[in-house]
């Protein structure tokens, strides 16, 4: 069944019907992403999926320029009502990547790979791989198999599940989470909790860091 949640209807249609859905507080995983960036001296980011801004707002307000992507119009002019028209997003699918030659510090993409099937997240990890500068770094929070979710709904393939109507679902354990990131530099997996329970995947570019430290 196609994954309709990659479809600019259906998040049009969420947007539009619940508007700011997630409030404005940035997630758990923003906020330490941005300490991690900040640590790092990352000056300017990539966020795929950046729906109205919530997760943008805590890297401008700690002097970080943030370039977006976002598939839903709606969301785009909600972003521009709360956080103002000088940040750059581009209307289109994280799957239509690249869209700028730009080279990027970091890159921080929240809750939305595991809505992708095995072909589009492989592109997705390859394309913002591809636009990270020398030896910047790329934030990938997933969700788990811990979550209650997992198993519910209609079986796709491994891990994979059509959770409600239009929202596959693939669910991350750490086994799978190094067979598609290891070629890009994965050097650090870290549980964590927020509405539900995520991996927080960190890579570098440039290094062959070998081990990983978060087991």
């Amino acid at each position: 069944m196609a994954n309709e949640s990659d479809k600019p209807e259906f998040w049009e249609s969420a947007f539009g019907e619940k508007q700011e859905m997630w409030g404005f507080e940035p997630s758990k995983s923003a906020v330490l992403t941005k300490d991690f960036f900040i640590q790092n001296s990352v000056k300017n980011i990539l966020i795929p999926g950046i729906g109205y801004g919530r997760n943008a707002q805590v890297f401008r307000e700690n002097g970080i320029a943030v370039t977006g992507i976002e598939i839903s119009k709606t969301a785009i002019e909600m972003a521009r009502k709360h956080y103002g028209t000088d940040m750059v997003i581009h209307h289109g699918s994280v799957t239509d990547m690249p869209f700028d030659t730009s080279q990027y510090d970091g890159i921080f993409c929240y809750a939305l790979i595991h809505l992708l099937d095995s072909s589009e997240r492989e592109k997705l990890i390859r394309d913002c791989y591809n636009q990270l500068s020398e030896n910047g770094y790329m934030v990938f929070t997933v969700i788990s198999k811990d979550a209650h979710t997992y198993g519910q709904g209609k079986f796709l393939s491994k891990d994979r599940y059509e959770i409600f109507d239009g929202v596959n679902m693939f669910f991350y354990d750490k086994e799978s989470i190094k067979s598609e990131f290891s070629k890009t530099g994965l050097f650090e997996i870290t549980e964590i909790s927020e509405s539900q329970p995520f991996f927080l995947i960190k890579c570098k570019k440039g290094d062959n860091l070998g081990a990983m430290s978060s087991f």
